[in-house]
């Protein structure tokens, strides 16, 4: 009698719940308290409601500008956060890992080898400290004091950047050059490393190939920074003798925001490694996490093995063209297609108009869009407005047409 009314009990409290339900655990949790079951390993179920950004109050936009940070980078593709959740689920020794995942990345990309970063900037951060002080603890634990080291960087005046602060935090002098001859003239036994923006290497006055062979003939490592460009294989900087590359992971391979992407000479990386997380060295800070490391890997992977750049471009083409079928018969409302340089590298579309005809400035356009529903974050140009469709997500550009037509035609 007794167990006729257990089972009734049971199959009345098991009704009320789907089979979805029991194998998300949150039936078996509440089996387990309502007939006192117990089991060495718990069962894991949701137990709050779990935080979006509307449910905080923040909005989330259209991106039509392109990679920036401030944008929150780009969006991951599924594999990468799949691979970050796989690694989250179990415990690794860090150096461990990141020796595996330095000899993957160079098997995929031809160099010599890898390294995971807590972004780019942290990257030039960790190779400086490598450059200055290399493995030595003893250097190490010196730094940002380096007066007693290699403490001088050399660096072409039209590559300095706002990034210069990642190299200086290290304690070096940036010694801007404005010729190859002053570039060599002013090597010494002080100069840790040359700084290359790659955005600029091939815009003179001094060239990649002027720099490398400085470097090789002074034993002076170049470094290039490449945060928003593609990731070619095989590496265009590492074959015309650059020693160390850094790209950005969150950028245009679409991983982890925080990651950064290294390759180049194995000894120098290892010792960036050693001045960085986990290790207590100046750039312990820029820690990243086993996820990152193993999502940036999968990223590497999907964009070597997994992506398919040529319709990946076209898609891009016809975003643009569908924006632009949809405002230009607005009258004199113009578009034409610019191509990229290095960095950033897909078509844009820029918008132009009569103001005497659409009576409406960029900046005016530019607000209404990111304070309107959904919000829409297009970049100005010179002339007018410009539409980045990497970023963009399936079928956003029908939204950003229609609102664009909507503003220009309701200022005619």
């Amino acid at each position: 009698m007794r167990l006729k009314f257990i089972d009734s009990v049971k199959e009345g409290f098991l009704g009320r719940f789907s089979r979805r339900d029991f194998f998300k655990g949150s039936v078996l949790a509440a089996l387990a308290t309502v007939f006192g079951w117990k089991c060495s390993t718990p069962f894991y179920f949701p137990r709050i409601s779990i935080p979006t950004y509307s449910s905080i109050g923040v909005r989330p936009v259209i991106n039509c500008q392109g990679t920036y940070t401030i944008l929150s980078g780009s969006l991951m593709f599924s594999e990468v956060t799949q691979a970050m959740e796989e690694a989250s689920k179990h415990y690794v020794h860090m150096d461990e890992l990141m020796e595996a995942v330095g000899r993957r990345l160079a098997e995929l990309t031809g160099a010599e080898w890898g390294l995971v970063t807590s972004g780019a900037a942290a990257a030039l951060c960790c190779v400086t400290a490598a450059c200055v002080a290399g493995s030595d603890p003893e250097k190490m634990a010196l730094l940002p004091d380096c007066s007693s080291l290699k403490n001088e960087v050399l660096v072409p005046f039209n590559h300095r950047h706002v990034y210069d602060h990642a190299i200086r935090m290290v304690g070096v002098k940036l010694i801007e050059v404005d010729s190859k001859e002053e570039m060599e003239a002013a090597v010494n036994d002080r100069t840790a490393m040359i700084d290359v923006l790659g955005d600029v290497c091939d815009r003179g006055p001094i060239f990649l190939d002027d720099m490398v062979a400085i470097g090789k003939k002074y034993n002076v490592p170049v470094v290039v920074d490449a945060a928003a460009e593609r990731l070619d294989v095989p590496n265009v900087y590492l074959q015309a003798g650059a020693d160390v590359v850094v790209y950005s992971g969150g950028k245009c391979m679409r991983g982890p925001q925080c990651s950064g992407l290294v390759l180049g000479r194995k000894d120098i990386l290892q010792a960036a490694f050693l001045n960085s997380a986990p290790h207590h060295a100046l750039c312990r800070p820029m820690k990243v996490g086993k996820e990152e490391i193993m999502g940036l890997l999968a990223t590497v992977e999907m964009w070597i093995n997994g992506r398919d750049h040529e319709a990946e471009w076209r898609e891009w083409e016809r975003r643009l063209q569908y924006i632009s079928d949809c405002i230009t018969i607005i009258p004199s409302v113009k578009t034409e297609v610019v191509l990229p340089g290095i960095s950033n590298v897909a078509p844009t579309l820029s918008i132009t108009w009569d103001q005497n005809n659409v009576k409406i400035t960029p900046r005016e356009i530019q607000k209404i869009l990111l304070n309107g529903e959904p919000r829409i974050q297009v970049p100005l140009s010179r002339r007018g407005l410009s539409i980045m469709p990497y970023m963009m997500e399936h079928n956003e550009e029908k939204i950003v047409g229609r609102r664009l037509h909507e503003v220009l035609s309701n200022t005619v």
